[in-house]
């Protein structure tokens, strides 16, 4: 893994979280009206026609049928139940307490990029990630209050799920091109959403089938960029660059919602964005040789 490659995965990255932000805001607008898992299979179903559209004008069906099909299969799973407790908790708090919370991401995706990836994390890395985690906790509060509620825990568990997702597009993208790891992350994920939420299916409301679709573009926009984005990066370097969510998560909470967060916020967002920023200035600054230093 050498630097333009790091470089190509952060742009990426920064383009994923733009896209998947404003998808996010319409699952938050979709919650209040539908059960989480048949969200979870509208996204899933309203993205697929476009990824297939553009699996096959890039590589054709063939490809499809030579990948690591245990993996696939373990890598939808995850994201049916990832996506899923997302949303459960994305309709009871605001983007920015949301994003807060999935910020623990970076960190899992960071201590466990070395011992299953193999992948070398100075101690100039980990500093940023850990501020960046402290940034975390003061947006949190100091007494960690909000963290132990029910959505909260959620989106907990959502952020788990996605750092496991997140290392086995590493492993795949040994192998399996873009358009096989998107393609079968949705033909998975929304025939099992779907037999899941047909028990409390509630009838989709025409008021709200543009809101599906233009959640189901933008998902498959941000779908495609996050797996490249890890495909071509190392995670360790790429993650962080997931904190520019909370500067989004702050535009729709005040644009949609009417919600402005308070001090503590400001100050854990602060933070939490000067990590990253050092993060990439070090990655910028570094030198080839100290592409192989731990």
């Amino acid at each position: 893994m050498n630097r333009n490659d790091n470089l190509r995965g952060i742009g990426m990255m920064i383009f994923a979280i733009a896209v998947l932000s404003c998808m996010d805001a319409g699952l938050k607008l979709l919650s209040a009206h539908y059960p989480p898992l048949q969200i979870a299979a509208l996204r899933s179903l309203a993205s697929w026609p476009l990824v297939a559209v553009w699996v096959y004008s890039t590589v054709g069906l063939r490809p499809l049928l030579r990948v690591r099909w245990k993996l696939h299969l373990l890598r939808g799973a995850l994201g049916t139940a990832t996506l899923t407790a997302f949303i459960a908790g994305i309709r009871h708090l605001p983007l920015t307490t949301v994003y807060t919370l999935f910020f623990v991401a970076p960190l899992i995706i960071t201590a466990l990029s070395g011992l299953v990836l193999g992948e070398r994390v100075g101690p100039h890395r980990w500093a940023a990630i850990l501020i960046g985690f402290g940034g975390v906790l003061v947006a949190l509060r100091p007494t960690g209050a909000g963290a132990l509620t029910g959505a909260g825990l959620a989106i907990l568990a959502a952020a788990v799920g996605y750092a496991l997702a997140a290392l086995l597009v590493r492993v795949l993208g040994r192998t399996d091109s873009t358009q096989s790891m998107v393609f079968w992350m949705l033909t998975m994920m929304a025939p099992a959403a779907t037999a899941l939420a047909l028990p409390n299916w509630v009838p989709v409301a025409a008021a709200d089938i543009g809101l599906i679709a233009g959640v189901g573009v933008v998902g498959a926009l941000g779908q495609f960029a996050l797996t490249e984005a890890f495909a071509r990066g190392e995670a360790a370097v790429i993650a962080p660059f997931e904190y520019t969510a909370l500067a989004w998560g702050l535009g729709f909470d005040l644009a949609l919602w009417g919600v402005l967060p308070d001090g503590l916020t400001w100050a854990g967002a602060g933070i939490i964005v000067a990590s990253g920023i050092y993060l990439m200035r070090q990655e910028r600054n570094m030198r080839p040789e100290a592409q192989i230093q731990p």
